[in-house]
């Protein structure tokens, strides 16, 4: 049974009230109904680009559900009096979903990341979760007026669609194509194949639990400087909001 949920508007982003288990719940129900669902797992990084760049907000607002890829987002509605019952990342919800797909025999398809990562992501798919069936993939590195991506999807008919572009590009992709497709669980997971892979590792359980999953990632990529500058950005935003409200 498809579940309503409430919504938290933060800077023009309707947030889905929800957690990791909910939505992944959800999520398989749309998947064995047949139904399409578009996913994009949010942080304050594109919250901010949905409001700054209208192109992307279009995107985003033909998203089914947004969900609070972040202890900033969660932070965030609190500040305007609002409440998210936790973080549901890009990564979690993709493993979760791994998982109960494996449970089911259902099928996905991987775009994105490089073309040597890639293959690694889907060894380590056929290694733990056997039973999922991979109906097809192709790096992030394509022509967009290509059709052979969305034509070989539309030929599978994969029950979750995985796509692994980054900021803005995996949004985009999914909101421009979506309507070429029948069915399907279409969601942008970032640097998740990374992970996956190996290649890039995520914080350990210490940090998450303290929510500062955020600053590991910069004392292993200082490069990343430039990207967690939204974060202090859209605490500002935050703050301007609240004092709007009063």
């Amino acid at each position: 049974m498809i579940k309503q949920f409430d919504r938290v508007n933060i800077l023009g982003v309707p947030f889905v009230r929800t957690t990791l288990k909910e939505m992944s719940e959800q999520l398989v129900t749309h998947a064995e109904l047949k139904e399409k669902a578009f996913v994009v797992t949010a942080n304050p990084e594109i919250v901010l680009h949905a409001y700054e760049n209208d192109d992307y907000k279009r995107s985003i607002d033909k998203a089914t559900y947004v969900t609070a890829d972040g202890i900033g987002v969660v932070k965030g509605a609190q500040l305007i009096g609002e409440k998210l019952p936790e973080r549901v990342t890009g990564f979690d919800l993709f493993m979760r979903l791994l998982t109960m797909a494996n449970e089911k025999g259902q099928s996905i398809y991987l775009l994105g990341a490089s073309k040597e990562v890639l293959p690694k992501t889907i060894a380590q798919i056929e290694t733990q979760f056997p039973h999922v069936k991979i109906t097809g993939s192709h790096h992030g590195f394509f022509d967009w007026a290509d059709d052979a991506i969305p034509n070989e999807i539309r030929e599978t008919k994969p029950d979750y669609v995985f796509v692994a572009l980054g900021l803005p590009r995996q949004e985009n992709w999914i909101a421009q194509h979506m309507d070429q497709f029948d069915h399907g669980v279409f969601m942008g997971i970032g640097g998740s194949f990374d992970v996956l892979a190996g290649e890039v590792k995520r914080a350990p359980m210490f940090w998450q639990k303290i929510h500062l999953e955020w600053f590991y990632r910069l004392l292993k990529q200082p490069s990343r400087i430039g990207r967690m500058m939204a974060l202090p950005r859209f605490g500002i935003k935050m703050l301007q909001e609240r004092k709007k409200q009063r």
